[in-house]
């Protein structure tokens, strides 16, 4: 392992442009690592009346198998953070053919979500798979929160992942042999 560079304008050994503020090579740095996309659903109190939310994340990690648990790492800045808290939710792993929904739920709306009531929160219809999910712990995460939920349910289907890499979507093969 190497020490951390100590060159924080991060330009590449080839580029002469100038150098950028800080959190913007932050940001591409953190950009090169491919992730998939999830849907967070939940439904909440908005003035008053429950309605159904949805939001695109790429921060999404399994936690524990004993108990299970999942993390979802949501802006403190979005309007659903507020939203969220202490409710049950589910993570919609989108499949690659998926991406209007991405787009949909990452306040880009060109899709009309087809939801599905779920014993705890709502979730999808047809994601690559799905975890539903009662509050577990919420953690500080400096501009984000960090929501651990107790996952309640889940299941799967085959086919391709969505995924997002650089600034840009991108299609995950399923793996050749199947899974488990």
């Amino acid at each position: 392992m190497t020490a951390p560079s100590t060159n924080h304008d991060a330009r590449a050994t080839t580029d002469t442009s100038p150098p950028r503020p800080l959190t913007q090579v932050l940001r591409g740095c953190l950009g090169r690592f491919a992730t998939g996309v999830v849907v967070v659903t939940f439904d909440g109190l908005d003035h008053g009346t429950t309605k159904r939310h949805g939001l695109t994340v790429n921060s999404f990690t399994s936690v524990s198998l004993d108990p299970p648990l999942v993390l979802v790492a949501i802006q403190r800045s979005v309007r659903a953070h507020a939203l969220l808290a202490g409710r049950p939710f589910t993570v919609n792993v989108l499949g690659a053919e998926q991406r209007d929904l991405a787009m949909h739920f990452a306040g880009k709306p060109n899709a009309e979500p087809e939801w599905v009531e779920g014993a705890h929160a709502p979730r999808l219809s047809g994601p690559a798979s799905w975890f539903e999910c009662t509050p577990w712990a919420e953690h500080d995460g400096g501009d984000h929160t960090l929501f651990l939920g107790r996952v309640e349910d889940f299941d799967y289907r085959r086919g391709d992942c969505l995924g997002f890499v650089d600034g840009g979507f991108i299609t995950i093969p399923e793996p050749a042999g199947g899974r488990e």
